[in-house]
């Protein structure tokens, strides 16, 4: 009896032993439902509760939007049809949160990875991603570290900060004749990275930054900061951060008399920052990468689809929805979704978008961005002006 137990406890051992190199060698291959459907795993990250959790849950009905599209055209990958499956899971806009995320995620041995939402939570887990093998694709996380670090398996989907910060910094100049400018940032990845790349682009443009405070992204009082600002007069207040702390910003500059201008990100070209910020949203100014929907061949379409089921678009879930339609067609160009067999068609991505048309540079960034600059009258978010390589006529051009 000992000795077959003995060989029982063998012969398993080997049996694991070959499943765990079979897995190990094939990546996240999709698992076989009871119907007989290929199931491809989708894994999202996102901040689910807390003060961005409206972004959190815009992202993730950008993802599931686009899923349910997928699995209503039957969509077929290496002649099986297949059935595409999201996990959510609530990364609450912290780093070592989103870490634990990441690792759960290589464990479920999801095929692709959409998120996560910021870039203090994309950076840090995507060096897990890359360890693991797994393709990630991050629709707002705009901190151009993210691709800088040589992970051929990183991509986004929207306009990176440098983009985005230059854009708005020759804009506070030349279009708002701002000459004295202050900025205060969340120091955040996200918030930091923008206010940094905006500085440059005010000082290259004959700009001068006469101050720079920061905050975090939890504050809801800046009184003191606001106040210190005061006395220095500028043209231009430039907010790095996202609508949480932007909304009550710019209710409290109203308060204290502060006259200049707010400018900030696409972390506040939200319909949240109008609803918080009430009547001191009107006049602000903002930026969001990409040209209006209404302005893309697919932008109308997907906006009234979107909304007629999950409400208001509040910031990134047309990217969310661009980003899964790219990985499906890379994935059925490969006729495999193991992230190995379709990571090298991510590279010859040509895809006509809600938001783009998506193609990636060698470091996985989204080439030919524009950026979209709009500002708040009669309580809606108005274009201003679209800069960049797929640019618009301007709608406005008032300072």
């Amino acid at each position: 009896m000992k000795k077959l137990l003995t060989l029982a406890v063998l012969a398993a051992s080997v049996s694991l032993a070959a499943c765990s190199k079979k897995e190990t060698e094939e990546g996240a291959a999709a698992p076989v439902a009871a119907d007989g459907v290929m199931v491809v795993r989708i894994g999202h990250a996102a901040p689910l509760t807390g003060p961005q959790a409206h972004l959190g849950k815009d992202n993730e009905n950008g993802v599931r939007l686009a899923i349910d599209d997928l699995n209503a055209r039957g969509v077929e990958i290496g002649g099986r049809k297949v059935r595409f499956e999201m996990s959510s899971e609530d990364d609450q806009a912290d780093p070592r949160v989103a870490t634990t995320v990441a690792k759960k995620f290589v464990d479920d041995k999801v095929n692709v990875i959409i998120g996560h939402l910021n870039s203090g939570t994309t950076i840090p887990s995507s060096r897990i991603y890359y360890d693991a093998g797994i393709v990630q694709v991050s629709p707002s996380a705009t901190n151009p570290r993210y691709t800088q670090q040589g992970y051929a398996n990183a991509f986004r989907v929207m306009a990176n900060d440098v983009q985005q910060g230059k854009a708005l910094g020759e804009f506070a100049v030349q279009d708002m004749g701002a000459k004295k400018i202050a900025i205060i940032d969340d120091r955040t990845a996200y918030g930091q990275g923008l206010a940094d790349e905006f500085e440059k682009a005010v000082v290259a443009n004959g700009g001068s930054v006469i101050v720079r405070e920061f905050t975090n992204d939890k504050a809801s009082d800046f009184t003191a900061i606001l106040t210190k600002i005061k006395g220095l007069n500028p043209d231009v207040l430039f907010y790095g951060g996202m609508d949480g702390q932007g909304a009550p910003m710019a209710r409290q500059m109203k308060t204290l008399g502060l006259s200049a201008k707010f400018l900030g990100g696409d972390g506040i070209n939200t319909a949240e920052f109008m609803k918080l910020a009430g009547p001191a949203a009107e006049g602000v100014t903002s930026s969001l990468p990409g040209v209006p929907l209404d302005a893309m061949p697919k932008g109308p379409d997907f906006k009234q689809r979107f909304e007629a089921k999950y409400g208001v678009i509040q910031l990134y879930a047309p990217y969310c929805y661009d980003a899964m339609m790219v990985v499906a067609e890379a994935m059925q160009r490969a006729g495999s979704a193991e992230p190995a067999k379709y990571l090298p068609e991510m590279g010859k991505t040509a895809h006509d978008g809600v938001t783009a048309r998506i193609s990636f540079d060698d470091k996985g960034d989204l080439t030919g961005g524009s950026i979209s600059v709009y500002r708040v009258e009669g309580g809606q978010w108005k274009l201003l002006r679209t800069l960049g390589a797929a640019a618009e006529p301007a709608a406005s051009t008032a300072p």
